[in-house]
C-alpha cells in the first residue's frame, strides 16, 4: 500500500471503527494544527459517514505556550463557559468526540507546576460533566495520534530530520493494524482475543492481585462486582466504539482503600507537556504516603495533590510485553501508545463502568462503593519483562496472571 493509501485507511479506521458514527450524528473534534491536513481527511470521511455537522477546535502549540508563558496567574484558575456549553450540547445530542493528538512531549517543559496544576484543577471542575459522560461511556469517543516533527524527532533522534516524520509514520500504522487492505477485519479479531481475555479474568473473580518486579511489590484489592473489560467500548444505545486506537488492555477498576506496598514506573509519563520518570509511589490503605522522583518530582507532587481522590488509584490494566507496540522497541513518549505496551495504573478517577451496576450512579455514591473520584485519571506504566502478578482468591489460593511480564495462561 502507499503512504495515502495507508492515511485514507487510518481515517477511514477512526470513523467507522474507532468512534464507529452513526448516520445523523454530530461529531466534535479536538486537536492541533500541526495535524490539519489528517483532520480534514477524517472530517471528509465522517460526512461521508452521515455525520450531520462536524465541528473541529484546532490548538496552535506555539500559542499554548505562549498563553502559559505570558497569561497572567489568575487565567489558570478560570476555565471558560463556552468551552463546557460546546461540549455540553454535543452530550445532549448525542455526538460523538474525537481527539486527534499530534503531541509535543516537552511543550510545556519549563512552566511552573503551580500553573500547570491550577490549570488541570480549573478545567477538572468546569468539566465534570462531560468527564462523567466519556468516563461512563455515555457517548461514543476516540483518540488517535499522527506525528508531529517535534513529537517524531523526540522518538527518533538519531534519525535524519528528513527521516523523522516518515519513520513516525510507520510506527503509527504498524501499531493501528494497518499494512494491508484488511484492518477492520484485524482490529474485529483483535477485539475478540481481548475479549476472550477478559472473560477469563471475569470467571476467576479474584479478589486480589500481587504484582512483584524489580522496585515493585504491590497488592491491589479488586471489588468483588468487579469487571474487566477491553478497549471496545459500548454507549447505552448499544453502539460500540473504540476509545483508544491502538488498545491493547483489559482493565478493572481497585478497591479505593486495598491498595497497599510500592511500584516503580518503567517508561516516562509524560503530563502537562513535561516528563516525570524514575519514580516509585508508596501506598499504604490505598493511599500513597511517598513519591520520589528522579524527574519531574515537583509536577508529580502536584499532581497527587490535584485533589482528595488523585493520591489514590482508579485503574488496573494489564498488557503483555509480547504486544504490538511493546515489539516495536519504541518509547512513543505519548501515553496513547506506551500504556498499550506495559501493565500499567492510573492515579485518579476511576470507571464505573467496571463495577457491575454502577454506570449510572451520582458520584458521592460511587465513593460508597469504595471507587475513587477525582477530577484526574493519569495513566502510568509499570510492566517490564521481569513483572509477575498472581491473582489471589477469596479463600487465599494464589495463581499466576503474569509470568515475566506475558500472560502465564
Amino acid at each position: 500500500m502507499t503512504f495515502e493509501e495507508k492515511l485514507e485507511q487510518y481515517a477511514e479506521l477512526t470513523v467507522q471503527v474507532g468512534l464507529n458514527l452513526q448516520p445523523g450524528q454530530p461529531v466534535m473534534i479536538n486537536t492541533t494544527t500541526d495535524a490539519i491536513d489528517f483532520t480534514r481527511l477524517v472530517v471528509r470521511k465522517a460526512y461521508e459517514a452521515g455525520a450531520k455537522r462536524v465541528y473541529v477546535n484546532y490548538e496552535d502549540p506555539i500559542q499554548t505556550r505562549l498563553h502559559f508563558d505570558l497569561a497572567p496567574d489568575e487565567a489558570f484558575q478560570e476555565f471558560p463557559k463556552w468551552v463546557v456549553v460546546q461540549r455540553d450540547e454535543i452530550i445532549e445530542a448525542g455526538g460523538a468526540f474525537l481527539w486527534i493528538d499530534a503531541e509535543d512531549p516537552d511543550l510545556l517543559t519549563g512552566v511552573s507546576s503551580k500553573r500547570l496544576s491550577d490549570h488541570q484543577k480549573a478545567a477538572g471542575k468546569a468539566l465534570e460533566r462531560y468527564r462523567q459522560a466519556v468516563g461512563t461511556d455515555k457517548v461514543a469517543w476516540s483518540i488517535v495520534a499522527v506525528p508531529s516533527e517535534k513529537w517524531a524527532k523526540k522518538v527518533f533522534p538519531d534519525l535524519p530530520e528528513e527521516q523523522q516524520i516518515a519513520a513516525l509514520w510507520n510506527a503509527i500504522f504498524k501499531t493501528v493494524r494497518i499494512g494491508d487492505r484488511n484492518a477492520v477485519e484485524h482490529w474485529k479479531a483483535h477485539i475478540e482475543a481481548l475479549e476472550h481475555r477478559a472473560a477469563l479474568l471475569n470467571d476467576k473473580k479474584y479478589e486480589k492481585l500481587h504484582y512483584t518486579a524489580p522496585g515493585t511489590d504491590l497488592t491491589i484489592t479488586l471489588p468483588e462486582p468487579h469487571i474487566w473489560l477491553t478497549g471496545a467500548s459500548k454507549t447505552p444505545e448499544g453502539v460500540h466504539f473504540i476509545a483508544n486506537m491502538p488498545t491493547e488492555e483489559v482493565y478493572t477498576v481497585p478497591v479505593k482503600r486495598g491498595v497497599d506496598g510500592y511500584v516503580r514506573n518503567t517508561k516516562p509519563l509524560v503530563y502537562q507537556g513535561n516528563i516525570i520518570d524514575d519514580f516509585t509511589l508508596t501506598f499504604e490503605k490505598g493511599k500513597i504516603v511517598k513519591a520520589e522522583a528522579g524527574t519531574g518530582q515537583d509536577l508529580l507532587d502536584e499532581m497527587i495533590a490535584s485533589d482528595n481522590g488523585a493520591c489514590y488509584l482508579g485503574e488496573v490494566a494489564l498488557v503483555p510485553q509480547q504486544s504490538p507496540i511493546s515489539e516495536t522497541g519504541i518509547l512513543f513518549f505519548n501515553t496513547l501508545f506506551d500504556e498499550n505496551a506495559s501493565n500499567h495504573l492510573a492515579i485518579g478517577d476511576a470507571y464505573p463502568t467496571c463495577y457491575r451496576g454502577a454506570r449510572d450512579l451520582e458520584r458521592t455514591e460511587l465513593e460508597t462503593l469504595g471507587l475513587n473520584t477525582s477530577i484526574i485519571h493519569e495513566d502510568f506504566m509499570i510492566g517490564s519483562s521481569a513483572m509477575d502478578i498472581d491473582g489471589i482468591r477469596r479463600d487465599g489460593t494464589k495463581e499466576p496472571i503474569f509470568r515475566k511480564g506475558n500472560w502465564a495462561q
